[in-house]
């Protein structure tokens, strides 16, 4: 990766001329059945985006309540976009059809807020990197489809749901008006996400992009990173689900259908600390919760050495 990082051809993308970043967005666009794509530094950067395409300030998105684009990104759709949110539970990372219903009020006049758009993440981040399943997926689309409002996909982590669920990445993304894809996490690219549309869409978010200061120049040496991602780490993400469920099995928590294990306890940010003091790095989302999830970097043996460490802290905590 490094190597293709180094050789990249280069030029300004400020100005739509570097052609490594033009190969790159053409490729995620045509692996996502869309028309256009354009490379942003962040996932979060790529949800923005994409929620501000479907949602006007002073409007609403629904999602999750413990969705990324509502507890992961500062509440950077309301600083930035003016956008406000309302959410259903969060039942490990399945969608209520019932409550999309109940909560959303699309073109509610001039006393309420106008519900403009869903978000649907898949994998899901807090819900152990559950795939969103193809019916429940569909029958939230045709809702939102029935209510005329927009789709966002919060696709972080979506080559996991593919290579997990079988589904190709056109198949995962048919219906969403917006999509981002990230070429980080699993992936194993240093930076990058890719957000992906209709050309018309993505000619507004190359705007959009410049006005939030995310204008790059010869950036196609990070774009090289993601081709590369694309075509050497993207069937390689089984094994990294293998080895989430080892781990998971180890810890006794749930078997995760991807890569994340979320552990509960009570006091998450002592076992971080006590795990990091013996190299094991894990996250602490919360007071009682823990997030530790396989990549490409993480082999067997670490996978072993990772249960012996945290198996003990477990049980004292």
């Amino acid at each position: 990766m490094r190597a293709a990082m180094a050789a990249a051809e280069v030029g300004d993308d400020v100005y739509n001329e570097d052609p490594t970043v033009r190969a790159l967005e053409a490729k995620v666009a045509e692996l996502l059945g869309q028309e256009a794509a354009v490379f942003v530094p962040t996932g979060s950067l790529g949800n923005q985006l994409g929620m501000r395409l479907l949602v006007q300030p002073g409007q609403e998105l629904l999602c999750d309540a413990l969705a990324h684009v509502a507890r992961a990104e500062l509440g950077a759709a309301a600083v930035f976009s003016g956008i406000t949110f309302r959410t259903w539970p969060h039942r490990g990372g399945a969608v209520d059809l019932d409550e999309i219903r109940r909560l959303a009020t699309p073109n509610a006049g001039p006393y309420l807020v106008s519900t403009a758009a869903i978000a649907l993440e898949n994998t899901h981040n807090f819900g152990s990197g559950r795939v969103l399943p193809a019916a429940e997926r569909k029958a939230a689309l045709a809702i939102a489809d029935e209510l005329g409002i927009g789709k966002h996909l919060d696709g972080a982590r979506l080559c996991n749901a593919h290579v997990a669920s079988g589904e190709s990445l056109a198949e995962l993304a048919a219906g969403f008006d917006t999509m981002s894809l990230c070429l980080s996490k699993g992936l194993g690219a240093p930076v990058g996400s890719v957000l992906a549309s209709s050309a018309d869409r993505i000619a507004e978010a190359r705007v959009w992009r410049k006005r939030y200061g995310a204008g790059m120049r010869q950036v196609g040496i990070l774009a090289a990173a993601g081709l590369y991602a694309l075509d050497h780490h993207v069937e390689r993400l089984a094994d990294d689900h293998v080895r989430a469920q080892r781990r998971a099995e180890g810890l006794g928590a749930e078997r995760p259908d991807t890569t994340i294990v979320i552990l509960t306890g009570p006091d998450a940010a002592a076992v971080a600390v006590a795990a990091a003091e013996q190299g094991v790095l894990v996250s602490a989302l919360g007071p009682q919760m823990l997030r530790l999830v396989t990549h490409l970097d993480l082999d067997d043996a670490g996978v072993e050495r990772a249960l012996a460490v945290l198996a003990p802290l477990i049980k004292i905590a």
